[in-house]
């Protein structure tokens, strides 16, 4: 009997209101290791199939419909239905072209693709999921294309198409007889694709594939040349801020000197929406005067009557202890808070808006962008084939741009003004009224006996995340905008059950969320709930390591549930030296952890001789990400999680004040700057499996859970709430 026949399958079903995506994971494909003493924990929904494997398989039937070109010069261009924020998309799916296409990565040209609602599922950019879902549809368009050219050749030279081959964009005949693909490529076009063989290159023939390679837009971002939104030369587009209200969803009652304000230098419109009011003028300075000289009447916001202890005692109050045993059994209870976090990009919420009587033209940076193009027609009263929404490359997002605020926002104004408009947030407003991480509270209990762990619970509470923007589609989008409880609960919880998992055998494991519904501008934030859950989870680990009497790491050694998780943390703390004598009030901490079919472990070294001073002086990260694209990518992915974890560990945070974030520019919101991220950091990847997994949030879980261990072993106190320093230590700006 075949190893196929013999296997079981389980047909694992997550269900939205208006989406339904099945699939069958065999169960032995997940085997976990019989760790010494330890009680095996069954498979986690996320271990059978994840959120990463739900959108790929989602985007299935519309994966291929991918645009590759080839011009008279040779140069190809790629349409990427995806959003580069900084995270090197553009640079990794570069490389998968030029390599299928035997063509210099020089002349490999990505252009993010206009909204395409034909696309459905499967031009939304997140959940670490772009190059998990693109690695084989890109591959086998390019692999199409070079077939094309030397079919076009074959066909040249009364050849064979097996007998050429293909050097630097250039088809070789046996003879030395050369065409490049620049004078292929007309001919190519005319070609049958039915009467073609493609098959894309085996991973053991990348040369370009896995090499470490620099940012193909390194010297455009550098220089200042690269154009983002409010760059873009759109002709009569006016400059246009916004007054936001002094609360969370205030709403505009009236505007008691519009005149005034209208009469202002350089002012051209004043126009009232939903969010605020609107000033267009002829420069931004113009704008920033005229909006913050705008006297008006708000009304209430839509949590107003809280702050931080109140949401807090919300949060705890839905994770209620389930402790039945009590002193039957020995256990490591511990509770952990997690403040609300900014995004923080450098680039502030930008869009600019032509929208007419009979058409519109949006540009702006979106990770969703079907969803934006159905939300904008909606609000302009056009036909979405109406409205062309272009993907405009941004300045960092972190999961901020999976919301269109600013692009709705600049077509509505461009609509009641009559013209052209660039719209921008203000830092300020950027912080207060954008989207933020919503604040957690965990409740977590282990029990424990003769050496071994027999049950691992985790309640999390989470403020309600907003995923309005579905799956980036019109559809989901506008099933995640049901009433509470029915749409936008049922992606938190479909989320947080295809992420969320332990790497450890610590017997019977759950992990629940409970959230509570407060209308925030909440949104996914790194890593969404694994940077809080994990992370939180990871300090317990410690915590239970310290009462078995086990060095921290060869305690994780023992209850991880594969060889390959082992071999991540061995490399870790084997690099990192783990165990080194420092000096008083330094101390080494570790955490681990898995997701999106990739696992890392992270390595930290703490100076917290000053408690309230506390600096990450050294890092070592181990990563097995499966099959790499660019080391120097994943690199920077990894490094740019340790840099958010240190962050948010430490130091930045929101304080919510009367239904306000009191934080607004980078001043007040204390993340990591040059003096706070460690000089020695060393990163190792583990080449894996052929396919690639997940690589964009994997970073950041594993680094909270070392920094705050690394804090604990330093101070001798266990940290409970985070930022472990939090203070108000500055005056907020004015209402």
């Amino acid at each position: 009997m075949t190893r196929h026949a013999r296997r079981r399958f389980l047909t694992y079903l997550v269900a939205a209101p208006t989406l339904a995506v099945a699939t069958k994971i065999g169960l032995d494909a997940y085997a976990p290791g019989n760790a010494d003493a330890a009680i095996p924990t069954p498979p986690a929904p996320a271990d059978l199939v994840d959120l990463g494997d739900l959108l790929t398989l989602a985007g299935k039937p519309t994966a291929n419909m991918l645009v590759l070109s080839v011009d008279e010069d040779g140069d190809v261009h790629f349409r990427l239905p995806r959003e580069e924020v900084g995270q090197g998309l553009t640079t990794a799916v570069a490389m998968l072209v030029a390599e299928e296409l035997d063509t210099p990565l020089g002349r490999v040209h990505i252009q993010l693709d206009d909204a395409r609602p034909e696309l459905l599922f499967n031009q939304l950019t997140g959940s670490s999921n772009s190059i998990r879902s693109l690695y084989d549809p890109v591959r086998h368009t390019a692999a199409a294309a070079r077939a094309r050219m030397v079919g076009a050749a074959a066909d040249r030279w009364g050849l064979k198409a097996r007998e050429l081959t293909v050097r630097a964009g250039v088809v070789v005949a046996p003879d030395g007889r050369t065409a490049s693909y620049g004078s292929l490529s007309a001919a190519a076009a005319s070609l049958d694709p039915v009467a073609l063989t493609v098959t894309p290159k085996k991973e053991s023939e990348h040369t370009l594939v896995g090499t470490p390679t620099s940012r193909i837009d390194a010297r455009a971002l550098v220089t200042g040349k690269h154009a983002y939104a409010l760059d873009l030369d759109v002709p009569g587009a006016k400059p246009c801020m916004v007054r936001r209200p002094p609360s969370v969803n205030g709403t505009v009652k009236a505007v008691n000197n519009e005149s005034a304000v209208r009469a202002m230098p350089g002012v051209l419109d004043v126009v009232t929406l939903d969010t605020g009011v609107a000033v267009v003028a002829e420069t931004f300075g113009q704008a920033l005067d005229a909006k913050e000289a705008l006297d008006v009447t708000w009304g209430p916001g839509t949590v107003d009557a809280l702050s931080d202890d109140g949401i807090r005692a919300r949060l705890k109050a839905a994770t209620p202890s389930l402790d039945v045993l009590g002193v039957l059994v020995k256990k490591v209870e511990a509770e952990f808070d997690f403040a609300f976090a900014s995004h923080a990009p450098m680039e502030t919420n930008s869009a600019v808006a032509d929208v007419r009587a009979d058409r519109a033209e949006i540009w702006s940076g979106l990770k969703s962008p079907i969803a934006a193009q159905a939300a904008i027609a909606k609000a302009v009263g056009l036909p979405v084939s109406e409205v062309t929404v272009h993907v405009v490359q941004s300045g960092g997002s972190f999961g901020r741009r999976l919301f269109h605020d600013a692009a709705l926002e600049a077509a509505v104004v461009s609509k009641k003004s009559g013209r052209p408009v660039r719209l921008m947030w203000s830092r300020i407003d950027d912080m207060r009224h954008g989207r933020m991480r919503p604040a957690t509270h965990h409740r977590v209990r282990a029990t424990y006996a003769a050496g071994q762990v027999l049950t691992f619970q985790h309640q999390v509470a989470a403020v309600e995340t907003d995923f309005r923007h579905g799956l980036g589609d019109a559809v989901t989008a506008a099933a995640a905008d049901l009433p509470t409880g029915i749409g936008n609960a049922t992606f938190a919880q479909t989320l947080f059950l295809t992420t969320v998992k332990s790497p450890y055998n610590f017997g019977v494991t759950t992990q629940t969320l409970t959230e509570v519904p407060l209308r925030m501008h909440t949104g996914s934030w790194r890593s969404v709930y694994s940077a809080n859950t994990r992370g939180a989870e990871e300090i317990v680990v410690d915590e239970l390591a310290a009462k078995l009497g086990k060095d921290p790491v060869a305690f994780r050694r023992a209850f991880l549930k594969t060889a390959r998780q082992r071999a991540v943390l061995d490399k870790a703390a084997t690099a990192g030296d783990w165990g080194r004598s420092l000096p008083d009030g330094w101390a080494q901490g570790v955490g681990f952890h898995e997701e999106y079919k990739s696992c890392t472990a992270c390595l930290v070294e703490i100076d917290a001789t000053d408690p309230k001073k506390p600096r990450v002086t050294k890092a070592v990260i181990a990563a097995d990400v499966g099959r790499v694209i660019n080391p120097r990518g994943l690199e920077a992915q990894l490094l740019g999680g340790l840099t958010d974890a240190i962050s948010t560990t430490l130091r930045a945070g929101l304080h919510i004040d009367r239904g306000l974030p009191l934080e607004g520019s980078y001043s007040q919101f204390h993340y990591a700057r040059q003096k706070d991220s460690p000089r020695d950091v060393k990163i190792f990847v583990i080449e894996g499996a052929d396919e690639p997994g997940g690589a964009g949030e994997l970073g950041v879980p594993a680094a909270v859970g070392a920094v705050a261990n690394a804090y604990a072993r330093a101070t001798g106190t266990r940290p409970r709430s985070f930022p472990v320093n939090f203070d108000v230590d500055f005056t907020p700006f004015p209402r």
